[in-house]
Protein backbone atom coordinates (compact mmCIF):
# COMPACT_ATOMS: atom_id res chain seq x y z
CA UNK A 1 0.00 0.00 0.00
CA UNK A 2 2.79 2.25 0.80
CA UNK A 3 4.61 2.04 -2.73
CA UNK A 4 1.59 2.22 -4.30
CA UNK A 5 0.72 5.65 -2.40
CA UNK A 6 4.27 6.71 -3.59
CA UNK A 7 3.64 5.28 -7.43
CA UNK A 8 0.63 7.41 -7.19
CA UNK A 9 1.85 10.67 -5.60
CA UNK A 10 4.95 10.27 -8.55
CA UNK A 11 2.52 9.80 -10.87
CA UNK A 12 0.43 12.53 -9.85
CA UNK A 13 3.41 15.01 -9.63
CA UNK A 14 5.29 14.38 -12.70
CA UNK A 15 1.83 14.70 -15.00
CA UNK A 16 1.57 17.77 -13.63
CA UNK A 17 4.98 18.96 -14.69
CA UNK A 18 4.58 17.87 -18.10
CA UNK A 19 0.93 19.97 -18.31
CA UNK A 20 2.36 23.19 -16.87
CA UNK A 21 3.84 25.61 -18.33
CA UNK A 22 7.46 25.33 -17.46
CA UNK A 23 8.79 28.05 -19.45
CA UNK A 24 7.32 30.48 -17.22
CA UNK A 25 8.81 28.63 -13.70
CA UNK A 26 12.40 28.91 -12.48
CA UNK A 27 14.80 26.22 -12.85
CA UNK A 28 15.23 25.70 -9.06
CA UNK A 29 11.34 24.65 -8.85
CA UNK A 30 11.97 21.68 -10.89
CA UNK A 31 15.63 21.12 -9.43
CA UNK A 32 13.98 20.90 -5.65
CA UNK A 33 10.78 18.76 -7.44
CA UNK A 34 13.35 15.88 -8.98
CA UNK A 35 14.59 15.55 -5.93
CA UNK A 36 10.69 15.25 -4.17
CA UNK A 37 10.64 12.36 -7.27
CA UNK A 38 13.76 10.89 -6.07
CA UNK A 39 12.50 10.10 -2.61
CA UNK A 40 9.46 8.78 -3.97
CA UNK A 41 11.46 6.59 -6.24
CA UNK A 42 13.29 5.49 -3.31
CA UNK A 43 10.55 4.80 -1.46
CA UNK A 44 8.64 3.28 -3.89
CA UNK A 45 11.50 1.11 -4.66
CA UNK A 46 12.14 -0.02 -0.61
CA UNK A 47 8.68 -0.83 -0.76
CA UNK A 48 7.47 -2.84 -4.00
CA UNK A 49 8.33 -6.42 -2.90
CA UNK A 50 4.97 -5.86 -0.36
CA UNK A 51 1.68 -6.42 -2.11
CA UNK A 52 -0.67 -3.59 -3.37
CA UNK A 53 -4.09 -3.18 -1.56
CA UNK A 54 -6.32 -6.46 -1.79
CA UNK A 55 -4.02 -8.59 -3.88
CA UNK A 56 -3.66 -12.19 -1.83
CA UNK A 57 -0.06 -12.78 -3.13
CA UNK A 58 3.62 -11.68 -1.70
CA UNK A 59 6.58 -11.34 -3.64
CA UNK A 60 8.99 -12.86 -2.35
CA UNK A 61 11.21 -10.54 -0.34
CA UNK A 62 14.77 -12.48 -1.56
CA UNK A 63 14.29 -11.82 -5.30
CA UNK A 64 14.12 -7.83 -6.53
CA UNK A 65 10.95 -7.28 -8.47
CA UNK A 66 10.74 -5.59 -12.23
CA UNK A 67 8.95 -3.00 -10.13
CA UNK A 68 11.83 -2.37 -7.66
CA UNK A 69 13.71 -1.94 -10.66
CA UNK A 70 12.13 0.34 -12.12
CA UNK A 71 11.63 2.81 -9.44
CA UNK A 72 15.36 2.68 -9.31
CA UNK A 73 15.42 3.62 -13.22
CA UNK A 74 12.77 6.55 -12.07
CA UNK A 75 14.94 7.50 -8.97
CA UNK A 76 18.12 7.43 -11.10
CA UNK A 77 16.39 9.90 -13.78
CA UNK A 78 15.14 12.12 -11.02
CA UNK A 79 18.80 12.60 -9.44
CA UNK A 80 20.00 13.09 -13.26
CA UNK A 81 17.09 16.03 -13.67
CA UNK A 82 18.13 17.64 -10.69
CA UNK A 83 21.44 18.16 -12.13
CA UNK A 84 20.05 19.40 -15.19
CA UNK A 85 17.81 21.63 -14.21
CA UNK A 86 20.48 23.16 -11.55
CA UNK A 87 22.67 24.37 -14.70
CA UNK A 88 19.48 25.41 -16.23
CA UNK A 89 20.04 22.89 -19.37
CA UNK A 90 15.64 22.95 -19.72
CA UNK A 91 15.79 20.83 -23.53
CA UNK A 92 17.55 17.39 -21.36
CA UNK A 93 15.14 18.49 -18.18
CA UNK A 94 11.82 18.64 -20.13
CA UNK A 95 12.90 15.83 -21.59
CA UNK A 96 13.31 13.82 -18.15
CA UNK A 97 9.79 15.27 -16.71
CA UNK A 98 8.06 13.55 -19.78
CA UNK A 99 10.20 10.67 -19.04
CA UNK A 100 9.15 10.21 -15.64
CA UNK A 101 5.49 11.06 -16.02
CA UNK A 102 5.45 8.31 -18.93
CA UNK A 103 7.11 5.54 -16.75
CA UNK A 104 5.27 6.11 -13.53
CA UNK A 105 2.01 5.84 -15.54
CA UNK A 106 3.04 2.63 -16.91
CA UNK A 107 4.43 1.31 -13.32
CA UNK A 108 1.28 2.48 -11.37
CA UNK A 109 -0.86 0.56 -13.04
CA UNK A 110 0.98 -2.09 -13.81
CA UNK A 111 2.00 -2.59 -9.99
CA UNK A 112 -1.66 -2.02 -9.07
CA UNK A 113 -3.60 -3.88 -11.69
CA UNK A 114 -5.99 -6.49 -10.17
CA UNK A 115 -4.72 -10.02 -10.87
CA UNK A 116 -8.72 -11.68 -10.11
CA UNK A 117 -9.12 -13.64 -13.64
CA UNK A 118 -13.18 -13.03 -12.79
CA UNK A 119 -13.13 -9.06 -13.32
CA UNK A 120 -15.17 -7.76 -16.59
CA UNK A 121 -13.35 -5.19 -18.83
CA UNK A 122 -15.58 -2.41 -17.07
CA UNK A 123 -14.51 -3.11 -13.74
CA UNK A 124 -10.83 -3.18 -15.18
CA UNK A 125 -11.70 0.04 -16.77
CA UNK A 126 -13.01 1.89 -13.62
CA UNK A 127 -10.54 0.40 -11.84
CA UNK A 128 -7.81 2.03 -13.92
CA UNK A 129 -9.66 5.36 -13.94
CA UNK A 130 -9.72 5.43 -9.94
CA UNK A 131 -6.13 4.90 -10.24
CA UNK A 132 -5.48 7.67 -12.98
CA UNK A 133 -7.62 10.49 -11.40
CA UNK A 134 -6.21 9.51 -7.63
CA UNK A 135 -2.87 10.10 -8.98
CA UNK A 136 -3.81 12.96 -10.55
CA UNK A 137 -5.94 14.61 -7.82
CA UNK A 138 -2.67 13.92 -5.40
CA UNK A 139 -0.19 15.04 -8.21
CA UNK A 140 -2.43 18.08 -8.83
CA UNK A 141 -3.04 19.46 -4.94
CA UNK A 142 0.65 18.70 -3.98
CA UNK A 143 2.55 20.50 -7.00
CA UNK A 144 0.03 23.33 -6.83
CA UNK A 145 0.75 23.54 -2.90
CA UNK A 146 4.60 23.88 -3.57
CA UNK A 147 4.68 25.63 -6.33
CA UNK A 148 2.67 28.28 -4.08
CA UNK A 149 5.69 28.13 -1.73
CA UNK A 150 7.72 28.70 -4.60
CA UNK A 151 6.65 32.02 -5.20
CA UNK A 152 8.04 33.40 -1.72
CA UNK A 153 10.95 32.37 -3.62
CA UNK A 154 10.35 33.99 -6.78
CA UNK A 155 7.76 36.68 -5.96
CA UNK A 156 8.30 38.04 -9.42
CA UNK A 157 7.35 34.88 -11.28
CA UNK A 158 3.86 34.96 -13.66
CA UNK A 159 0.68 34.14 -11.81
CA UNK A 160 -0.41 31.90 -14.71
CA UNK A 161 1.94 28.59 -13.71
CA UNK A 162 -0.10 28.63 -10.43
CA UNK A 163 -3.85 29.43 -12.05
CA UNK A 164 -3.49 26.96 -14.07
CA UNK A 165 -2.31 24.11 -11.56
CA UNK A 166 -4.99 25.15 -9.37
CA UNK A 167 -7.65 24.92 -12.01
CA UNK A 168 -6.20 21.13 -13.07
CA UNK A 169 -6.80 20.97 -8.95
CA UNK A 170 -10.37 21.64 -9.80
CA UNK A 171 -10.50 19.21 -12.86
CA UNK A 172 -8.63 16.02 -11.05
CA UNK A 173 -11.40 17.18 -8.05
CA UNK A 174 -14.14 16.47 -10.57
CA UNK A 175 -12.62 13.80 -12.36
CA UNK A 176 -12.43 11.85 -9.15
CA UNK A 177 -16.00 12.95 -7.91
CA UNK A 178 -17.57 11.31 -11.33
CA UNK A 179 -15.43 8.46 -11.08
CA UNK A 180 -16.22 7.84 -7.22
CA UNK A 181 -19.66 8.10 -8.21
CA UNK A 182 -20.02 5.26 -10.81
CA UNK A 183 -18.15 3.55 -8.06
CA UNK A 184 -20.60 4.20 -5.71
CA UNK A 185 -23.58 3.39 -7.44
CA UNK A 186 -21.90 -0.24 -8.32
CA UNK A 187 -20.96 -1.06 -4.65
CA UNK A 188 -23.86 0.75 -3.13
CA UNK A 189 -26.23 -2.86 -2.10
CA UNK A 190 -22.32 -3.53 -0.31
CA UNK A 191 -22.32 -1.10 2.04
CA UNK A 192 -24.50 -2.68 4.98
CA UNK A 193 -21.59 -2.00 7.89
CA UNK A 194 -21.86 0.91 10.02
CA UNK A 195 -18.39 1.12 9.84
CA UNK A 196 -18.30 1.62 5.82
CA UNK A 197 -20.74 4.25 5.79
CA UNK A 198 -18.55 6.03 8.24
CA UNK A 199 -15.19 5.58 6.23
CA UNK A 200 -17.92 6.67 3.24
CA UNK A 201 -18.72 9.79 4.77
CA UNK A 202 -15.32 10.80 5.58
CA UNK A 203 -14.29 9.79 2.21
CA UNK A 204 -16.82 12.25 0.36
CA UNK A 205 -16.36 15.01 2.90
CA UNK A 206 -12.43 15.38 3.04
CA UNK A 207 -11.48 13.49 -0.52
CA UNK A 208 -14.45 15.02 -2.64
CA UNK A 209 -16.01 18.39 -0.95
CA UNK A 210 -13.04 19.47 0.42
CA UNK A 211 -11.07 19.11 -2.46
CA UNK A 212 -13.88 21.49 -4.51
CA UNK A 213 -14.10 24.05 -1.63
CA UNK A 214 -10.01 24.31 -1.63
CA UNK A 215 -10.49 25.03 -5.26
CA UNK A 216 -13.03 27.37 -5.36
CA UNK A 217 -11.40 29.58 -2.48
CA UNK A 218 -8.06 29.52 -4.33
CA UNK A 219 -9.38 30.82 -7.72
CA UNK A 220 -10.86 33.78 -5.73
CA UNK A 221 -7.93 34.35 -4.02
CA UNK A 222 -5.38 34.22 -6.59
CA UNK A 223 -7.53 37.52 -8.22
CA UNK A 224 -6.08 39.00 -5.52
CA UNK A 225 -2.84 38.04 -6.34
CA UNK A 226 -2.19 36.60 -2.95
CA UNK A 227 0.35 33.54 -3.70
CA UNK A 228 0.31 33.50 0.39
CA UNK A 229 -3.23 33.08 1.10
CA UNK A 230 -4.00 30.81 -1.74
CA UNK A 231 -0.91 28.43 -0.79
CA UNK A 232 -2.40 28.12 2.86
CA UNK A 233 -5.45 26.92 1.61
CA UNK A 234 -3.73 24.52 -1.22
CA UNK A 235 -1.86 23.18 2.20
CA UNK A 236 -5.65 22.32 3.65
CA UNK A 237 -6.51 21.12 0.07
CA UNK A 238 -3.52 18.41 0.27
CA UNK A 239 -4.56 17.15 3.84
CA UNK A 240 -7.89 16.71 3.34
CA UNK A 241 -7.11 14.95 0.22
CA UNK A 242 -4.70 12.57 1.20
CA UNK A 243 -7.46 12.21 4.46
CA UNK A 244 -9.76 11.03 1.47
CA UNK A 245 -7.71 9.14 -0.83
CA UNK A 246 -6.57 7.04 2.32
CA UNK A 247 -10.06 6.46 3.05
CA UNK A 248 -10.85 5.67 -0.21
CA UNK A 249 -7.89 2.87 0.25
CA UNK A 250 -9.56 0.86 2.99
CA UNK A 251 -12.86 1.41 1.90
CA UNK A 252 -11.07 -1.02 -1.05
CA UNK A 253 -9.69 -3.25 0.65
CA UNK A 254 -13.05 -4.03 2.53
CA UNK A 255 -15.29 -3.97 -0.23
CA UNK A 256 -13.06 -4.65 -3.82
CA UNK A 257 -14.41 -1.03 -5.65
CA UNK A 258 -12.50 1.84 -5.70
CA UNK A 259 -14.45 4.08 -4.32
Amino acid sequence: MIAQFALRLLCGISSMWAVMPRKQVTSGFFRIQMLVALGLSVLAALTSNTPPIAEETVTSSNSISSTALTCAFMGVLAFVGSVVWTIDARKPGNIIVLLITAVSTVTLLRYSWPTSDTSQDWQLLLYACSELSSAWLIGAATTSMLLGHWYLTAPTMSLAPLTRLTHLFGVTSVLRLLVSAVALIVTWDSLGSGTHTSWLILRWLAGIAGPLAAYVMTVRILRYKNTQAATGVLFVGVILTFIGETTASLLFLDLGQPL
